[in-house]
């Protein structure tokens, strides 16, 4: 049984190319999802915001090298779909994302990776139980403001961007715990990210980053030198501190923070 009868949307595909299909997803049990997959995905049927208790949407194309992902535009009528926790978007050609994500009171997760945007909208702010959000590899010059307003946000990730420049009001995702910032243009970090308490996870590696401040020792999650999953500073110019001062671990580098604090 396909997606459009099982979720109660008999109309037809207008696109051949297209199919629906509902999978049995543990991580997601009781809960109603949709996959869209197809050779060009380059637009979705209207049919599918018909399914207003839809709570999963899944709109990444199949990753086969011969496909041309040509979807470049979230549609309008995803405001329709107010009940959806989970929309996968990632590896489109999208561009622009329309004020109407804001709608979606209820998503936690949001993929974004792998397209060609260099905006958000100002309503993204609205979505304040987004707890996961991924932007990789897109064309971001900075950190959207909006996102400071995200305050249930734990993971984010906006790596492979051009992002020169993080504004101090980062320092309102209070329940940040992974904050991926690999391969980008920064070249300084505000002292204000030192203010994420939660945060355990931090990608830094390949900017031009040249020094960190002394209250980097505030973040006591973060597991310096021993484990690369935590924090990495690769492929940056550091002289402060230098890497074989960060690379003996969290109780040097806290050490070595607190004595420069003393100095000055």
């Amino acid at each position: 049984m396909d997606a459009a009868t099982s979720l109660g949307c008999t109309s037809s595909s207008p696109d051949p190319l297209w199919r629906y299909l509902t999978e049995h997803d543990l991580k997601h049990e009781g809960k109603k999802k949709l996959k869209i997959s197809g050779r060009e995905p380059v637009s979705v049927p209207k049919q599918v915001f018909g399914l207003d208790k839809l709570h999963i949407l899944e709109m990444s194309p199949e990753r086969e090298s011969c496909l041309r992902h040509q979807m470049d535009l979230l549609p309008h009528d995803i405001s329709h779909l107010q009940h959806l926790t989970c929309l996968y978007m990632d590896s489109n050609n999208l561009k622009t994302i329309l004020a109407e994500i804001g709608t979606l009171s209820h998503l936690e997760r949001l993929t974004l990776s792998n397209n060609s945007l260099s905006s958000l909208p100002p309503k993204m702010g609205a979505l304040q139980r987004l707890r996961s959000l991924h932007l990789a590899n897109n064309s971001l010059t900075k950190l959207p403001a909006s996102l400071s307003q995200l305050r249930s946000l734990t993971f984010l990730d906006v790596s492979d961007n051009r992002i020169g420049t993080i504004l101090s009001s980062i320092r309102h995702l209070e329940n940040l715990e992974t904050l991926l910032l690999l391969f980008n243009s920064l070249e300084s970090l505000p002292k204000d990210i030192c203010l994420l308490r939660n945060l355990c996870t931090l990608w830094l590696g390949n900017n031009h980053v040249r020094s960190l401040s002394a209250s980097f020792r505030e973040l006591v999650n973060l597991h310096w030198g021993s484990s690369y999953c935590s924090c990495s500073f690769e492929g940056n110019p550091l002289e402060y501190p230098l890497p074989e001062v960060w690379s003996r671990g969290s109780e040097k580098i806290r050490g070595y923070f607190l004595s420069f604090y003393r100095i000055h």
